[in-house]
């Protein structure tokens, strides 16, 4: 059985079914320690897929933090989300990750790995999602290594929207997001037009290197 999830970028005309319109206020509400990982990951997710509109920057400006370095990056987005006008961050994302021909970011893990877009990264991607079931949504033509798409995928492995085995989050994490999205992250938080991102790179940061450790935890 196939299960149909959205590749999304800064390019994309198409529409991520799986993420579209979602915050986590408009989530279920999850009392497990994978539910709240799903969670993060879709944050993540929606950010990098579209700059956020006035509904979830509301939702970010209510977040809550204490202090420990996720907590203190959740409080940094929040305060950054208050005073956000979504007109500028909309301007903010196209100058990040679109651009005139090309943004300042690739968030591709082809390009991030190797270089260039299209490459071997990818195909193993597209080979992994094949043993999980997982295809692109018909319509949407951005490649599936977006760190977009990703996040996506991995908020559906570990919170249970997709049929697959107990360790498949852990090894797609650590092929396809470990070993170039930290960079991606730093990048991004560098960038000279990244203002309201800079707070997004932060907390993805904090949260791959949550993950990570969690990843290499004996079981």
């Amino acid at each position: 059985m196939r299960q149909e999830m959205g590749s999304t970028g800064a390019a994309s005309a198409g529409t991520n079914r799986a993420i579209e319109n979602q915050s986590p206020a408009s989530m279920r509400p999850l009392d497990d320690v994978d539910g709240a990982r799903a969670v993060q990951y879709l944050l993540l997710a929606n950010l990098f897929q579209r700059a956020p509109g006035s509904g979830l920057l509301r939702d970010i400006g209510n977040l809550r933090g204490y202090a420990s370095p996720l907590g203190l990056a959740q409080l940094a987005i929040a305060e950054a989300a208050r005073i956000a006008e979504p007109s500028a961050i909309a301007s903010e994302y196209l100058d990040l990750f679109v651009g005139v021909g090309r943004g300042d970011i690739l968030p591709y893990g082809s390009y991030y790995l190797t270089g260039f877009l299209h490459e071997r990264p990818l195909a193993r991607l597209r080979e992994d999602m094949g043993r999980l079931g997982l295809e692109r949504q018909g319509g949407v033509f951005e490649p599936e290594d977006h760190i977009a798409s990703l996040f996506e995928i991995m908020a559906g492995l570990v919170g249970g929207a997709f049929d697959a085995p107990a360790k498949a989050a852990d090894e797609f994490f650590e092929r396809h997001i470990a070993p170039w999205a930290p960079r991606l992250m730093a990048d991004v938080a560098a960038a000279p037009s990244s203002r309201f991102y800079k707070h997004v790179a932060r907390l993805g940061g904090v949260w791959l290197e949550i993950e990570q450790e969690a990843v290499r935890l004996p079981e």
